[in-house]
């Protein structure tokens, strides 16, 4: 494979690695929060070893996190120098902003939310844990902006070759950006209370500290319930906003080659045959696609070919039609997972309110330990629409990612590096899975027991703990 391949490859690897931790980040140290707000307003001892046991999880995530994130920006000028030649005079500002106030932000109050238990009175100490959610949260809506111009770039303008930023207010106010935040940070939300969720589920199967359980899973399923539902209404503007900005994402996103009928209809699945540009067979939904891309039952949606046309007149001879079988069905495994966490996160609501958290819902229980894995479907295939949709542009409109590739680095080098990282991130991946499913199995007090040991390294004492 030549050297553009190799590099997309590389990245598509890093930044879906990257993207497991995100979401878990933002989404565990919103819900830790809630729970250390609960122990200082109802001072239950429960509510702060739950803010003590999920913050393990949370720590360990955030360490392995913050490692693979730095590759990120490695390879911007590893890989992509034209692009980051091109951009940076964009990109540098929202990234800067994010390392020096967001980031510092949420290290720095990480730091005093874990030695401060005893040492900052209890208000205080809740007052650290909001301002790393709000650092998180600051954090992904710079990156975000960042990501934004390339779908939709916004206040800059070209010299010499290059964008150059000529309106920060026009970069933070962009559109894309208004949809795309929310949108994220509520998946990440999502992704927290279903971890919390599962986790409890399995412990509750287990029947192992079960008041502490119930109260985890019942906040997890209320900030899950509200999560998807929010995610799923932003979605459908997000949906509406891309046949305006990128109509060429939207009609690859539903195999839509032909420009629709009016009214169109939704495809559920197609057999898509992108040799012939046609679909061999089609599932689908009448009028539904004019409701999602206008909210009404009526109005046609542009297909690839006419749309091929007026880009090759607008920006030259090209092929503009991005994979269109990576962009269909990774939009539907995201509708898919995210529709099921709206359903078993009303289900579990429902148990909760109904004070129905009981053995007896053993199939339940499994369902959620198993759906751990869904928002990471959602968050993994939603990006991979995002990002595939978007080909064959880096920056919509203005720079191809073919010509974004660094032009002194050989297949050989790339390669070299995509199998290093590759190799250090299941490394990574491995550490972390084994952290994690040694804390859960050990619990919560388990794991205070040998926090509050007079002397935790000395053998003896930690045997007499955990017994």
């Amino acid at each position: 494979m030549d050297v553009l391949m190799l590099s997309r490859i590389q990245y598509a690897a890093t930044t879906i690695f990257h993207f497991f931790f995100v979401p878990v980040s933002i989404g565990l140290a919103f819900l830790i929060a809630i729970m250390e707000t609960m122990y200082v307003v109802k001072g239950k001892e429960e509510y702060k070893d739950m803010a003590k046991f999920w913050g393990k999880l949370f720590l360990i995530n955030f360490a392995i996190g913050v490692v693979t994130g730095i590759l990120q920006e490695f390879q911007f000028g590893m890989n992509w120098s034209d692009y980051s030649r091109f951009v940076g005079d964009v990109f540098g500002a929202p990234l800067a902003v994010e390392a020096l106030l967001a980031f510092f932000l949420e290290s720095t109050f990480i730091g005093l939310w874990i030695f401060g238990w005893d040492r900052l009175s209890k208000k205080v100490h809740m007052i650290c844990i909001w301002l790393v959610a709000i650092g998180t949260v600051m954090s992904a809506f710079w990156i975000l902006a960042a990501n934004s111009f390339m779908q939709r770039p916004v206040g800059f303008t070209m010299n010499n070759g290059r964008a150059e930023m000529n309106d920060f207010l026009a970069l933070i106010t962009n559109g894309q950006l208004l949809l795309e935040f929310p949108h994220t940070i509520l998946a990440a939300f999502l992704t927290g209370a279903f971890l919390i969720g599962g986790v409890s589920a399995y412990k509750l199967l287990k029947k192992q500290n079960v008041s502490f359980f119930k109260k985890s899973f019942t906040i997890a399923m209320i900030v899950g319930v509200v999560s998807s539902i929010g995610v799923a209404l932003v979605g459908h503007q997000q949906a509406q906003y891309l046949v305006k900005t990128q109509p060429m994402k939207m009609a690859a996103s539903e195999a839509l080659w032909e420009t629709s009928p009016d009214p169109a209809p939704w495809t559920v699945a197609a057999f898509i045959d992108t040799k012939n540009q046609k679909n061999t067979g089609e599932i689908q939904i009448p009028y539904m696609l004019s409701f999602l891309s206008y909210s009404k039952f009526s109005g046609d949606v542009k297909g690839m070919k006419e749309l091929q046309a007026e880009y090759e007149q607008k920006y030259g001879p090209g092929d503009y039609i991005p994979p269109v079988r990576t962009t269909f069905w990774s939009f539907r495994f995201m509708v898919a997972a995210g529709s099921l966490m709206i359903l078993f996160s009303m289900y579990g609501v429902y148990l909760a309110a109904r004070k129905k958290l009981e053995n007896r819902n053993k199939w339940f229980y499994r369902i959620m330990l198993f759906s751990i894995s869904l928002p990471f479907i959602a968050n993994t295939t939603g990006w991979i629409m995002t990002e595939i949709g978007r080909q064959p542009w880096t920056v919509f409109g203005l720079m191809t990612t073919a010509d974004s590739v660094s032009p002194s680095v050989t297949s050989g080098q790339v390669l070299f590096s995509l199998i290093v990282f590759v190799g250090a991130y299941a490394i990574l991946g491995g550490v972390m899975v084994y952290l994690f499913v040694r804390t859960i199995k050990k619990g919560p007090y388990e794991v205070k027991a040998v926090e509050e040991s007079h002397d935790p390294f000395d053998k003896e004492g930690y045997r007499h703990a955990i017994s």
